[in-house]
């Protein structure tokens, strides 16, 4: 038996014992978990700096280098969204469509846990704690493989949730995470289908294509995030750049920032000037098109002509394309295009155009009047997530708490045969 093989066969057998814990045992394990967290600060913010130094060493982007930072504030507002997790609704267990066929056989269909996760991911370290509390609330075990950026905060954290997983009573083999970080072992836990049941990956497109063509387990995709707003001809043209500003400044290095602002041709050269203006302070560099470079040229501001896949990058930096569309008929069709299916949305004060946008673009989160920042486990009142999924299958958006399980049929006959 390989290692890999062995780790997910000690997952398997955690998960068994997983499904069996009740709700105040799992409650009572996240709280543990969360004290260590805060009582344990020093060890993980230690790790963390060696981190840091080799990403500052190593010359990674300023965005990057901000995903893998922790701080007392970060840790503590993990160890808050871990605490949330136990005052919300357990799933597993959950009865629905309960009834009984005319033979007198009672059909009930019961949430349980999916079994065993593997999550691959990159950069910021909050995952290793949102996974691990999210799988352990659902009665799921977890195998984890983080970034080598983050190497020695993981492995800080991970010593906190096995700590709290002995202290529950519950298997210390419930959530493993894999320290080599040679990239052949990515492959191996891809083909781990005796004991995975299903593969998440957060990381940037080429790993989730690797996934994607390699895994043997089914994979749930997304997290990559090319967002847009529309600006609609009828909209509150004052308020919809405070919008803007929030949804492309106020974090730049996650998936649910804005990337690209389209605006209305009626509209574009009173609002692109004062979109520029705001965000002056925040030294943003625009990709425009054509029509919106010939505006922000009169500004003073750094713009750039958009180049052929600029309007298909996630950013995740203070870069923001600007496009000037027709309409919304216009903007759809831009969406069609360019977005990821993660977060878009439009700024209007017409229920009709309002509407034709949410029926038209089949993204995972569609906003109106709302900036794309909202798509987040915590913010929609799921606890943390484990990912944002912007498949169609099983799952779609932040994947809290249900999205984690899945149903059983349960059959209760009177010693019934069928004739």
């Amino acid at each position: 038996m390989t290692e890999m093989e062995k780790i997910g066969q000690q997952a398997q057998q955690a998960s068994y014992t997983l499904a069996q814990a009740g709700t105040a045992q799992k409650n009572q394990l996240l709280t543990l978990l969360a004290k260590g967290l805060r009582e344990q600060q020093s060890g993980v913010l230690a790790a963390n700096a060696i981190d840091i130094l080799a990403a500052q060493q190593a010359k990674l982007d300023e965005s990057l280098i901000d995903r893998l930072l922790l701080n007392s504030e970060r840790l503590n507002a993990m160890a808050d969204d871990v605490e949330r997790l136990c005052q919300l609704d357990d799933p597993v267990g959950e009865e629905t469509e309960s009834k009984v066929l005319e033979n007198g056989l009672r059909l009930t269909k019961r949430r349980v846990p999916i079994g065993v996760m593997g999550v691959i991911y990159e950069a910021r370290p909050n995952v290793t704690i949102d996974i691990a509390a999210l799988a352990l609330k659902t009665g799921n075990a977890a195998i984890l493989r983080g970034g080598k950026e983050t190497i020695n905060s993981n492995i800080e954290l991970i010593k906190i949730i096995r700590k709290a997983l002995v202290s529950a009573d519950l298997p210390s083999d419930s959530v493993q995470y894999i320290e080599n970080t040679d990239r052949t072992l990515v492959a191996n836990l891809l083909t781990l289908d005796q004991y995975v049941d299903m593969i998440i990956p957060r990381g940037g497109a080429g790993l989730h294509r690797l996934c994607i063509e390699h895994s043997t387990i089914p994979v749930i995709t997304g997290g990559i995030g090319i967002c847009h707003l529309f600006v609609e001809a009828s909209a509150n043209l004052e308020k919809s750049v405070e919008i803007v500003e929030n949804a492309k400044t106020q974090r730049t290095s996650v998936c649910n920032a804005l990337d690209t602002v389209l605006v209305a041709k009626d509209i574009a050269s009173t609002f692109i000037p004062a979109l520029a203006q705001k965000l002056l302070s925040h030294d943003v560099l625009f990709k425009a098109d054509e029509q919106a470079f010939s505006i922000l040229s009169d500004c003073d501001v750094r713009v750039e002509a958009a180049g052929v896949d600029d309007f298909d990058t996630e950013w995740l930096s203070l870069t923001l394309s600007v496009a000037v569309v027709e309409d919304t008929h216009a903007a759809i069709a831009h969406i069609r295009k360019h977005s990821s299916q993660h977060s878009d949305g439009i700024l209007t004060d017409s229920l009709s155009q309002s509407e034709l946008f949410v029926n038209q673009v089949n993204s995972a989160a569609v906003y109106v009047n709302a900036s794309t920042r909202f798509t987040d486990g915590s913010q929609f009142g799921l606890g943390a997530e484990v990912a944002v999924s912007t498949q169609k299958l099983h799952a779609r958006g932040p994947m809290g708490l249900k999205e984690l399980t899945t149903y059983k049929w349960i059959g209760v006959g009177d010693y019934l045969a069928r004739p």
